[in-house]
Order: structure tokens, then C-alpha cells, then sequence
């Protein structure tokens, strides 16, 4: 299977014009890292969907088509995710997440935020204030994978045990995920077309698109990130007392940042007056936390006839973990893709896929539903609800032809990929668009900055 295939099926899904498929150039190749799964494929189908459908919708806002090319090597050292801020490349890990030995088995924990380790160091029975690393792991001996697993998930905290894909199978969360599709676009209320203005030739095919972003890791900045490139004038909303991550510096160039306290009045005016003048709402919270402070899909279609409403999750909308926090990590080992990643390389410890590609995939395909649902509304009117987990894209990539293991292990060379950026973190050097368009290529407005940094005003 080549990538052109994927982008095929992608593109049909979503019941787009054929002919715009012509477009499109997918080149097979090498990729840069090592996987027995089609990691390179899917990234470089999925950034290749994005952009095609940001410039169909380019094209029914009077712009030309345009060709879209994607490198499969460009492509995953985009969904490496790679950044450094003045010449330092940030710990992508707390030292506390990371795989454990249990009684029977592993547990993957994901310790990135302090009151997740805190909560993690105090189930296993120790002091956050003067816990080690391997206390953390003498204490983990203690407890079986799957008991450890679900009292940290009666806490609200993130633990994965590892399975094999035929455990994975057998769970009542696996069989709810593979019974769905890799996402869905529904229409929920009704609405005429919302205005955007007509495009020149010269312009980025989503100018003039208005998307609220409320995301915090990882996918949802990623597709945020993707809009902004195509030029979207994507608005990142953060809470000032919630924290974020370093990768806030790669993913939210192009991108105003803005501070909105919504546990205030002020800050739910605030975010209904941004609201009021957006095309896209992109929310990645915990499933039902937006609904209950008022902004549901329901709330939002009525206030803004003609929304497209992104709820994006961990686990999908169905099964017993549908309300379950959930990171790409943790999907990896409790779906099975460690267990099976190990098997094919020969390894006696579960082993992870070489990027986080679930984040990374599931941000690409929000960019493409979102133009896709932006076309629907341009053509159709009515409000959308958009949804994608990051499970439903692990599913889509389990059923991709496996590949074989023969890819170097080395470290892969990405310099040929990189650009340097200002930003408000320090000199930043990432990896720019893969997409090639053939008249307005991708690019950035404004640069990454932390939050609060912009006003929350159009």
C-alpha cells in the first residue's frame, strides 16, 4: 500500500470531489525512523489530505486548484514532533513517566504534569517530596498491571497497563473502538453559509478562517498548528492556571495566544463574544468539562448557527473509558502496539512506536475534517460536530499493512527539514510544513508565543 492509497480513501470518506484527487502527489519512498508499523504512511497521508482539502475549500472560495505534494521523509520528521528553543532540545519526559515493571506485567505512567506524577507517586504508596525514580519502580513490583490501572483510573490519574492486541480485543473499550469509523462530521442544527470573504490567487487557501482553539497536548495543537499553516487565523485559548507543556513553542506558531479564566463570568463573555465570530471551535478537554460550563456542541450551534464544533478525546464516545484522561503513551501500551512493536523487533521489553504518531496523526486529521466540514458548510449550511480520539486513529493504524524492521536505527537526520523561527520562547528551530503547494506555499503569520501573550480579540 502506498500513502496516494490512504489519501484515496480519506478523500472519499468525507465524499469530496474526485477530481480534485488529480492534485495530489504522494511519492513513495524511504522513511527516516524505524517502525514496524506504517507510521511514515499515515503521516504522510494525512498531512497530504489536510492540505488538499484546505485548497478545495480554497477553491470554492474562487482560488484555483493547486498541486499538493508530501515527501514521506519530510513527513515524519514533521510528526517527530523534533524542536529545540536556543540550541536546547527540551526533555519530552518527566522522570518519572515512563515504563514499570509490575507483579505480572508493565504499566506505562505519564507523569509529564506534576499533579498526575504527585497522584501516581501517592497510589504507590510514597512521598512526591522525596520519592525516587526506582522507588517508584519497587513500589510498582508490588501491584498487578490491571488492578494498578484501574484504581489510578478511579483517581483521575493516567496509568496504562500493557496488553497484546488480542487483550486489547477482548476489552469492552476495544470492541466499542473498533465499531466505530476513524471519525465522524455530523450535522447538528441548521444555519445558512457563514461568510468568507472571496480569495485571490496569492492567498493561503483557509484566510480569512476563524478557529478557537481550546487544546492543550498534544494532537489538539498540532491540528491547530496545521490550520494556522494552511492560514487560518487560529486563536489558542489557555487557562492561566492550567499548565502546558514545551512543546507549546513548536505547535503554536501561527497562532494568537490568549489567557480566558472560565471560571469567571468575564471569561465566559469573553468566550462567547470570540465564539460569536469563529468558524471552528477545536476543543480537546476531557469529555463533558466544556459541556459543563456551558459550551457544548448543542450550546454552540444554537448560539453561532453554522459552527463547526471539534470534540476531540482519548478513548472515542463509547464504551467504559469513553470519560477516560488518556495520552498517547498510554494509548500505545494499552492497545497493544508496545507489545506488538517489541515482538517485531525482537525485544524482551514492550517497545514504543519511534514518535508519538497518534497525537501527531489525529492533529492532521482534524485539519482535514475541518475543511472538509468547512466545504459542507459553505455548500449546505447547518452547524457540525466533528469527532476524532486519538483511539479511533490507533485502530485506523493497527488495520494499515504492518512493514518490515529493516529501517536504520540510527538516530535519523532531520536537518535538511528544519527552519529557524523567532518566537516568544527564544530562537526556535522545528521542522516546517511538509505540504508543498504549488502557488501559496504553508507557512506561519505570526510567531509561537507563551499564553496570555494576545489580547482575546479578533
Amino acid at each position: 500500500m502506498i500513502a496516494e492509497q490512504l489519501l484515496v480513501g480519506l478523500w472519499h470518506s468525507q465524499h469530496l470531489p474526485e477530481e480534485a484527487l488529480g492534485h495530489g502527489y504522494l511519492p513513495a519512498g524511504p522513511g527516516l525512523f524505524a517502525s514496524s508499523f506504517a507510521v511514515g504512511l499515515a503521516a504522510q497521508a494525512c498531512l497530504g489530505a489536510a492540505a488538499l482539502a484546505a485548497c478545495e475549500l480554497g477553491f470554492l472560495r474562487g482560488a484555483a486548484r493547486q498541486h499538493v505534494a508530501v515527501e514521506r521523509r519530510h513527513a515524519e520528521a514533521q510528526a517527530s514532533g523534533w524542536f529545540s528553543v536556543n540550541g536546547e532540545v527540551p526533555s519530552a519526559w518527566d522522570a518519572f513517566s515512563g515504563l514499570y515493571r509490575c507483579a505480572d506485567g508493565y504499566v506505562r505512567i505519564h507523569a509529564n504534569f506534576e499533579h498526575h506524577r504527585n497522584g501516581a507517586l501517592a497510589l504507590l504508596g510514597l512521598d512526591p517530596a522525596t520519592a525516587t525514580r526506582a522507588m517508584a519502580e519497587s513500589a510498582a513490583l508490588q501491584w498487578q498491571a490491571l488492578s494498578l490501572e484501574a484504581q489510578a483510573a478511579e483517581r483521575g490519574l493516567v496509568i496504562s497497563a500493557l496488553r497484546s492486541f488480542a487483550e486489547w480485543d477482548a476489552t469492552a473499550q476495544g470492541q466499542a473502538v473498533a465499531s466505530q469509523p476513524l471519525f465522524t462530521v455530523e450535522r447538528i442544527g441548521e444555519g445558512a453559509p457563514l461568510p468568507l470573504p472571496t480569495l485571490d490567487q496569492s492567498q493561503r487557501p483557509l484566510a480569512g478562517v476563524r478557529v478557537l482553539e481550546l487544546t492543550r497536548i498534544l494532537a489538539g495543537p498540532v491540528a491547530g498548528r496545521t490550520l494556522a499553516e494552511a492560514g487560518a487565523d487560529v486563536m489558542l485559548v489557555n487557562a492561566p492556571y492550567l499548565p502546558n507543556i514545551a512543546a507549546i513553542a513548536d505547535t503554536s506558531r501561527g497562532k494568537r495566544s490568549v489567557h480566558i479564566d472560565l471560571r469567571a463570568a468575564s471569561g465566559h463573555q469573553q468566550l462567547w463574544q470570540l465564539a460569536g465570530q469563529a468558524h471552528v471551535f477545536l476543543q480537546g478537554y476531557r469529555p463533558g468539562a466544556l459541556a459543563a460550563r456551558g459550551f457544548s456542541p448543542e450550546a454552540l450551534a444554537e448560539r453561532r448557527p453554522g459552527i463547526v464544533y471539534v470534540s476531540l478525546s482519548a478513548y472515542g464516545n463509547r464504551g467504559p473509558w469513553a470519560e477516560r484522561r488518556g495520552f498517547d503513551s498510554l494509548l500505545q501500551t494499552a492497545m497493544g502496539f508496545n507489545q506488538a512493536e517489541a515482538e517485531a523487533f525482537g525485544d524482551t521489553r514492550p517497545r514504543a512506536m519511534p514518535m508519538q504518531i497518534l497525537d501527531q496523526a489525529t492533529g492532521y486529521l482534524i485539519a482535514f475534517a475541518v475543511a472538509a466540514a468547512l466545504r459542507r458548510q459553505q455548500l449546505e449550511g447547518g452547524s457540525w460536530h466533528v469527532q476524532l480520539s486519538l483511539a479511533q486513529t490507533a485502530q485506523w493504524l493497527r488495520g494499515l499493512p504492518r512493514i518490515g524492521t529493516a529501517q536504520s536505527e540510527q538516530a535519523p537526520y532531520l536537518e535538511p527539514y528544519l527552519e529557524t523561527y523567532r518566537s516568544g520562547f527564544g530562537e526556535l528551530r522545528a521542522v516546517r510544513p511538509s505540504p508543498q503547494l504549488a502557488r501559496t506555499p504553508l507557512g506561519y503569520g505570526r510567531p509561537s508565543s507563551p499564553p496570555g501573550t494576545d489580547a482575546p480579540t479578533w
